[in-house]
């Protein structure tokens, strides 16, 4: 599907004979190395705010504050840095690369912060919406309410007006944090029938979807399960590892009728690479 020259900084690798592409690496490389428009969509979890972390040494010193990993089990601390040092370049970027719906998730707080840097970068802040997660963790200690919704920014990067499946739908999500088929290797899991119905609602069959913060690999399931292709990088080996793990599985558990639908589905609507690298070009 995609021709990549492997480098120092993000490696390429294509699963399957559908094709879904995957790299090991900081997503800015790249990004930067990508062309114009080349992806249809972008739906990713990038890091939250800085508030929502705690780093190892914080930890050590009592400091910070923890987040819930499963809805019932503190975290020690995330192993991945906060968005804040990085969220411009990233909102240029996936702006300039995606060609329909750009959805990020966040922090409430977050949702200014990232409208404000899609918008500077020139795409349509279109609204926030929510993710209601009914199994949420009480607030143990009583102090005060607990956190039960999640948000994520809907923005448009294309040209005319937006399109979407949802017709009159609201932009209310409601699914619980620990279905029975959660994988639970990832400590920022989103459930994977979260993303289906977000990938049935916001692309088309045969879209090319971007994940640059791929984690466990929750966006690329759910888009080879609803017959979209799929593209993802990653910056954690061991993230990386269970990403690829997951799309493997799910490549062969489609029967041989489905994988013909699924790769005739899948085959590049525009010639040439999605992603090249710089030397290459």
């Amino acid at each position: 599907m995609c021709n990549v020259t492997p480098t120092a900084s993000f490696h390429p690798e294509i699963l399957g004979d559908t094709g879904p592409q995957i790299w090991l690496g900081n997503c800015l490389d790249a990004l930067r190395a990508a062309d114009d428009g080349c992806v249809d969509h972008t739906i990713s979890d990038p890091p939250y705010e800085r508030h929502m972390h705690v780093s190892k040494a914080e930890k050590e010193h009592g400091h910070g504050r923890k987040i819930r990993q499963d809805g019932y089990a503190d975290i020690e601390a995330l192993d991945f840095d906060s968005i804040e040092a990085i969220r411009d370049e990233v909102a240029r970027e996936l702006v300039r690369v995606t060609k329909g719906w750009l959805l990020v998730f966040c922090t409430p707080e977050g949702v200014a912060p990232w409208r404000d840097a899609i918008e500077a970068a020139g795409a349509r802040y279109k609204r926030a919406c929510v993710w209601v997660k009914p199994d949420a963790a009480p607030q143990f200690n009583g102090q005060g309410p607990a956190m039960g919704a999640e948000s994520f920014v809907a923005a448009w990067c294309g040209s005319g007006f937006s399109r979407w499946n949802g017709g009159g739908k609201r932009g209310v999500y409601t699914h619980c944090v620990n279905p029975p088929e959660r994988d639970g290797r990832h400590p920022t899991e989103k459930p994977l029938s979260l993303m289906r119905e977000l990938v049935r609602d916001f692309t088309n069959a045969g879209d090319l979807i971007l994940d640059p913060f791929m984690g466990g690999g929750s966006t690329g399931v759910a888009a080879l399960i609803e017959g979209r292709r799929f593209v993802g990088t990653e910056l954690k080996p061991k993230y990386y590892a269970v990403a690829r793990q997951r799309l493997q599985w799910q490549l062969e558990q489609a029967g041989p009728v489905v994988r013909m639908a699924q790769k005739a589905a899948m085959q590049p609507t525009d010639a040439g690479p999605l992603f090249e690298n710089e030397g290459a070009k």
